[in-house]
Order: structure tokens, then C-alpha cells, then sequence
């Protein structure tokens, strides 16, 4: 099994190694061995670990969210409706959010459009735009 130093980890992922020493203490990376030296030693175990936690934090899953998930999923049999609900939960915030991204990148377009359009008068020495809101 391949293994990664926290360097790599860190760059791998653009994390501060202070962000994956915090993780293992909250019990997100468990069972991260180290080195005779000391050196923390991480394995395709913790790179799929931290893929998932990227993925969920990016949703806007917390940290005690994130604990409980797994938790929960060390004995999924036991906790599958949990899962499931935490998941579904997770899935709604981020319908919400494409929603909003996809209101805000219609607005950003709206703006490009008019501010080329300014551009467009300036230099025809054309009347300006007027502003017109969306609907």
C-alpha cells in the first residue's frame, strides 16, 4: 500500500498540515500511523477519507456532521436511516445552492452584457444603456 507524508497530503489536497493534524484529532483521519521518527505516515485509506470530507465541506457539512457521518457509517447496517437522512439533508442544501449560483451567474451575465454594452457606445459615441433589473 502506498503512503503519503503530511507534506503531500498537504499539497495534494492544498491544506495547511495544521488542518490534517486538526482533522485526525477530531477523529476524521483516524488511525494515521507515524514513522520511527515521529513522522505521520497516511495511506489510500486517508486520501479517500479526505476526498469525502472536501466533497461534504464544500456542501457546507460541519465538523460534528461529519463526525457523526462517520460514525454512522462504521456500522452502516446499524445507522442506515441516519446515513441516509444526513445525506438527503446535505443533498437539499445543495440543490438550494445551485439554485442560488445559477441566479447569481444570470445576474453576473445580465451585468456582462450591459457593461459591454457601455463599452459598445463609448466607442461608437452612441447613447448610453440604461440599467433594466431581471425578472
Amino acid at each position: 500500500m502506498k503512503t503519503y507524508t503530511i507534506r503531500e497530503l498537504s499539497e495534494m489536497f492544498d491544506l495547511p498540515a495544521s488542518t490534517l493534524r486538526y482533522y485526525e484529532s477530531e477523529g476524521l483521519l483516524p488511525e494515521v500511523s507515524k514513522s520511527p521518527s515521529g513522522q505521520r505516515i497516511y495511506n489510500t485509506e486517508h486520501i479517500e477519507r479526505l476526498k469525502c470530507i472536501n466533497c461534504f465541506k464544500r456542501t457546507g457539512m460541519t465538523i460534528s456532521q461529519l463526525r457523526k457521518f462517520f460514525v454512522y457509517e462504521t456500522d452502516e447496517a446499524a445507522h442506515i436511516d441516519e446515513i441516509i437522512s444526513l445525506l438527503k439533508d446535505q443533498e437539499q442544501i445543495v440543490k438550494e445552492k445551485l439554485i442560488q449560483l445559477q441566479k447569481d451567474s444570470a445576474h453576473v451575465h445580465h451585468k456582462v452584457e450591459h457593461y459591454s454594452a457601455i463599452k459598445h457606445a463609448l466607442e461608437n459615441n452612441l447613447p448610453m444603456p440604461v440599467w433594466v433589473d431581471e425578472e
